[in-house]
């Protein structure tokens, strides 16, 4: 089978001009199969504020009503992915910026109401979540096969009309999942640390390989902690359903992914 690399970029690097033309260029000069996934970054939090619309975090999750929902949608499917497109074209990579309901290709479930440690029961407006039947694994496929760089932002849509405001993490690890049948898949998680660190202060402390028996280790020894426990769970989640590896590392350390020696890796 081939290789394919799905590849997710944070709200940091699409935040910072000067690193996300670096990261592109790099992205660009990839060799072979690939897909890129992005965030939002401060872009739609700045216009919602620049309008008068209000933005609501719960327990760390944005809550997305129909005003919001119309600013993420032109920031995130319009703005940024576009381009995140040209500045691949200007490197000779040629992208094609999608969100889910282009091609029916991601699509997502209304998130239920949800109760909280409080007790309270929390709509989150229009927002999706996604299971391991909503990507359509074959339309991406053609379009790889035909020569295209899949670009996605993070709106998918619920096939009856609606679009909704889905996680770019998410999105990333249920695209490589699906694609994992169809090529030998990596999933790459792209932020502003080398990797996961032993020491959280210290970025020369990347753990440079885990396996679900170490990751279990380091989670007792509370070596890894705090937000980095559902990111990794995620990760050998996606592993167990065929996933060929998860690496998570520096942005600016993409050229490392071909000599094996990106981040820290994530394997069965």
């Amino acid at each position: 089978m081939n290789s394919l690399y799905v590849i997710k970029i944070g709200g940091n690097i699409i935040d910072d001009p000067i690193q996300l033309e670096s990261f592109l260029k790099d992205f660009s000069e990839l060799e072979g199969y690939k897909i890129l996934i992005h965030g939002g970054g401060k872009i739609a939090t700045k216009l919602s504020k620049d309008l008068g619309i209000s933005s609501e975090l719960i327990e760390g999750r944005r809550v997305t009503d129909a005003e919001s929902l119309k600013v993420v949608t032109m920031v995130y499917a319009g703005l940024i992915n576009k381009n995140i497109v040209a500045g691949l074209q200007s490197n000779h990579c040629n992208a094609i910026g999608l969100a889910g309901a282009d091609g029916n290709i991601i699509r997502a479930t209304k998130r239920p109401l949800k109760t909280i440690a409080d007790g309270r029961q929390i709509d989150y407006g229009f927002v999706g979540d996604l299971d391991d039947n909503s990507v359509d694994a074959q339309a991406i496929f053609k379009l790889v096969q035909a020569g295209f760089t899949p670009v996605f932002s993070a709106i998918t849509h619920d096939g009856n009309g609606q679009l909704l405001n889905t996680n770019a993490d998410t999105i990333a690890s249920v695209i490589a999942v699906s694609m994992s049948g169809l090529y030998t898949t990596s999933l790459v998680y792209c932020f502003e640390k080398s990797g996961v660190l032993r020491d959280v202060d210290n970025e020369g402390s990347v753990i440079k390989n885990i396996n679900p028996e170490e990751y279990k280790e380091l989670k007792n020894e509370g070596v890894i902690h705090s937000g980095m426990i559902p990111k990794l769970d995620n990760a050998f989640d996606a592993i167990s359903k065929g996933l060929n590896e998860v690496c998570i590392g520096k942005a600016d350390a993409l050229p490392e992914l071909k000599d094996k020696i990106f981040g820290t890796r994530l394997k069965s």
